[in-house]
């Protein structure tokens, strides 16, 4: 019943405003219930200098956010959108939640409803890592695979950036690249990274988030940094 009351919502306000949000789609998640919740909506608007509107009026920093991004978006129109909502509640000095989480809304598959992507801790850094590394210590990440995402078929992984360890890959076989990649050099502890490019659609990022989801790698942790460039 929540899940058909959230619709509802939606397409009232889409109908309301004369304005349709089209909803990343995914196969498959572990979250499919957020209780207290407050929405955020991100609309493609082909009438704004950026084609990107927010309207985020009736979140309230003490809830868990559902932020609702249309999947026709780049990286590089939301990001900024959805980095100001992050701050707002980090920044918040009162009525402060700590518990509060945030997540993308997404339509899931397999069971024809709603599905949901947690972002909480994720903090989207606005420049290549290959950029970001030269300030930063180098140790920071302990062992890097750094995971170049510029297409859904056209991701290119290497340890340490080195040109000698890319293996390029595609979006279906990312994690098993991910596997063979650390039992190649015999890595036994190592950090992922996503380098992005901000051409990248919304869909196309919420494909990789999901199916990243899969990787259950024990000493293969994902880095809460994902780096657009």
């Amino acid at each position: 019943m929540r899940y058909i009351y959230l619709l509802i919502v939606l397409c009232c306000f889409s109908c309301n405003n004369e304005r349709t949000l089209f909803l990343p789609e995914i196969e498959n998640t572990e979250i499919t219930e957020v209780l207290d919740v407050s929405p955020a909506y991100l609309f493609y608007d082909e009438t704004q200098p950026d084609s990107t509107l927010l309207n985020r009026k009736n979140l309230i920093s003490t809830t868990n956010w559902l932020v609702n991004v249309d999947k026709r978006l780049t990286l590089e129109q939301a990001i900024p959108k959805i980095t100001l909502m992050q701050n707002k509640k980090r920044n918040a000095k009162m009525h402060k939640n700590e518990a509060a989480k945030n997540y993308f809304t997404c339509n899931t598959t397999d069971i024809s409803n709603l599905g949901f992507i947690e972002f909480t801790d994720v903090y989207f850094i606005n420049e290549s890592y290959n950029t970001y590394k030269v300030e930063q210590p180098l140790n920071e990440f302990g062992n890097k695979i750094i995971a170049e995402v510029n297409s859904l078929n056209d991701i290119n992984l290497s340890i340490d950036s080195t040109t000698s360890d890319i293996k390029k890959t595609n979006l279906n076989q990312l994690v098993n690249a991910i596997y063979m990649l650390c039992e190649s050099k015999e890595i036994t502890d190592a950090t992922l990274i996503l380098n992005l490019s901000k051409g990248l659609t919304f869909q196309d990022y919420i494909s990789i988030k999901s199916t990243l989801l899969n990787l259950k790698a024990e000493k293969t942790s994902i880095s809460k940094k994902e780096f657009i460039f």
